[in-house]
């Protein structure tokens, strides 16, 4: 029960993220954030909070001497901000950006027909970033071989970069729970990597 997700607004009821049940306690605990009862928006701090008592079929933490109903959504009480989140380098979300297709011929051959290449080859310096990566067909990527784009005559069908894609929360489906649903709207639990 201590592991399951906590809902983070920042002081603005904003969503920017989610914590552990434990974490939520410690920070209620501190007076970093107060707990709010979805039903009716109140907040609590850790005192109010504990002296909630949780109904026979809601989640509980049972301690020696009391049950502390589980805090669901919380709200920071100085956090402003909104974190900026950047999409990680990495095999699968390459082949998201590129949505599946050789980057120099516009192909859409089967998964294993694609491999990742190196606009500037990883010999004569290149890097493995979004803007140096990109999805080939293994045609595509034979002709090209070790050399520059100039030398393959090869041309991309777009530039290289980064995907803009950044959601302030990003939460698995199965962890998603249905008091957080009034803080988040369906276009968070839809998000498309896309540029």
């Amino acid at each position: 029960m201590l592991e399951q997700p906590t809902l983070v607004l920042n002081r603005h009821w904003v969503p920017i993220g989610t914590v552990s049940v434990r974490s939520a306690l410690c920070l209620l605990y501190r007076e970093a954030a107060r707990a709010i009862l979805p039903q009716d928006y109140s907040l609590h701090d850790f005192d109010s909070w504990a002296s909630l008592r949780p109904e026979d079929n809601e989640p509980a933490i049972s301690t020696v001497k009391l049950r502390i109903k589980v805090p669901e959504v919380l709200l920071l009480t100085q956090y402003g901000a909104f974190p900026r989140r950047r999409v990680t380098f990495s095999r699968k979300n390459l082949y998201r950006r590129d949505l599946y297709t050789c980057q120099y011929c516009g192909a859409k051959p089967a998964l294993h027909d694609l491999s990742v290449d190196h606009v500037v080859p990883r010999s004569r310096g290149g890097t493995s970033t979004w803007e140096n990566c990109v999805l080939a067909c293994l045609r595509c990527n034979r002709k090209k071989a070790n050399r520059t784009l100039r030398e393959s005559g090869l041309r991309l069908t777009r530039a290289p970069r980064e995907p803009r894609w950044s959601p302030f929360v990003t939460i698995p489906v199965a962890q998603r729970r249905t008091s957080w649903e009034q803080f988040i709207s369906n276009e968070y639990w839809n998000v498309e990597l896309s540029e």
